[in-house]
């Protein structure tokens, strides 16, 4: 009995100990300001170093797609919505002289928020509210969907202590 009792008291000082430390990382991050889902500007990132190979943004949240995903280091670059006329209107990226390139980690415990479901494919029914996705699917989807597709899926991606802390895809407008 007191064996018992001795183990439930370590136990109860453990979670005290671990809880409050799992709920300060959870507060530590700030909420960033989301930029236009559909801006017609390229966001900047003054005092990032383009001249050095991809590294990571500061932190924030970029308008953008990611083009590469490799050994859980996704390469991203930002976006901008290019207004067209005759259903020409979508998202492009920086001309190809332009090297606005990034590479971050995605963080183990990244949340993604998809527009599509939790499929591969991001065809068919649809989860969005404001065109920004609502459905929460694993890391493991993200990084098949990033890899599978030879076209870019634009998203907002939240950076924070040069990791990739949230995806959040993008429904486009039928135009």
């Amino acid at each position: 009995m007191k064996s018992l009792l001795r183990t439930l008291i370590t136990v109860g000082a453990a979670a005290l100990v671990v809880l409050p430390a799992v709920s300060a990382r959870a507060d530590a991050m700030p909420h960033y300001k989301d930029p236009k889902v559909f801006g017609a500007k390229f966001q900047r990132d003054p005092g990032h170093d383009f001249s050095k190979k991809p590294h990571s943004r500061h932190n924030g949240v970029l308008r953008g797609w990611m083009t590469k995903v490799r050994d859980g280091v996704a390469e991203y670059e930002p976006i901008r919505w290019r207004y067209g006329n005759d259903g020409e209107s979508g998202f492009v990226s920086p001309p190809k002289r332009d090297a606005r390139v990034y590479a971050s980690p995605i963080a183990r415990d990244v949340r993604f928020k998809s527009a599509y479901l939790c499929k591969v494919s991001p065809e068919g029914p649809i989860a969005a509210r404001r065109s920004l996705g609502t459905r929460s699917c694993s890391r493991e989807l993200l990084i098949k969907r990033a890899t599978a597709h030879s076209y870019h899926i634009p998203v907002l991606i939240t950076v924070h202590n040069r990791e990739i802390v949230e995806v959040r895809e993008i429904l486009l407008p039928h135009v």
